[in-house]
């Protein structure tokens, strides 16, 4: 029960990675605020959460990159939980496509939601862990943002964006006593590898050393570790979380 009497904020928490960070977290004592952009998305994790660890998860929905929306439901959950101890910044999206093709539209909503949204958040509750000079903020980047990966242009750009921002953040808010990480999974097991086609999965496993795609708790099993004590040393880190494909 590494995070009892803790509270967990974890936006894109209503399915694949975020949905695993959100259980794994509660599973070790946090209360937890699931966050998503869809109320159903948001309400059924936590229904899944209380129904083994009552009352541990409450839900609330928003779009990560409206950022008075942000500051609204930070201060909502400050009024329900009195504190936040951790922030995950895991929502995230892709609209994929050859830069030369890549509509401004489809560049905005990815880096609005990657990037200004993980912002959004840590601009919302860094007063409130200065006040407890004490926090971790753990921010899911990507190997995309460290590698590069063709045909995603605004995705890289926005996970290599938030590992910049994670090292900004991680200096200026050192001194009292706060964290900031980066994890950058590799290829996931998600609805959003699901979709891609036979063929490029099976290439893509060739460039993994240890020849498979990881799953949601592998990543959450890296964000327990740098949300918990054990981690108080570490900070401004990228945590790279993906068979060995990026060393």
């Amino acid at each position: 029960m590494r995070f009892a009497n803790q509270v967990a904020i974890v936006t894109g928490a209503g399915r694949g990675i975020g949905h695993a960070i959100a259980l794994r977290l509660a599973s070790e004592g946090a209360r937890v605020a699931v966050v998503s952009r869809t109320e159903l998305n948001a309400v059924r994790t936590t229904d899944e959460i209380n129904a083994t660890h009552a009352g541990l998860a409450v839900a609330y929905a928003v779009d990560v990159a409206d950022t008075k929306s942000v500051k609204a439901l930070a201060e909502r959950v400050l009024a329900d939980f009195s504190r936040v101890d951790i922030l995950v910044n895991n929502a995230g999206l892709t609209r994929d496509g050859l830069s030369m093709r890549m509509s401004e539209a489809d560049w905005d909503v990815v880096v609005d939601t990657n990037l200004k949204g993980a912002f959004n958040f840590i601009q919302a509750v860094e007063r409130p862990m200065l006040k407890q000079r004490s926090g971790r903020i753990i921010n899911i980047a990507s190997v995309a943002g460290i590698m590069g990966n063709a045909g995603q242009a605004n995705y890289a750009a926005s996970k290599a964006g938030l590992i910049g921002l994670t090292k900004v953040i991680a200096r200026e808010l050192a001194s009292r006593g706060i964290t900031c990480n980066a994890v950058a999974p590799g290829f996931i097991a998600t609805d959003m590898t699901s979709g891609l086609p036979e063929e490029l999965k099976t290439g893509v496993v060739t460039q993994i050393p240890l020849g498979k795609f990881g799953e949601p708790e592998d990543i959450a099993s890296a964000v327990a570790f740098l949300a918990s004590a054990e981690a108080k040393y570490i900070t401004g880190q990228v945590l790279t979380v993906d068979g060995g494909m990026v060393m």
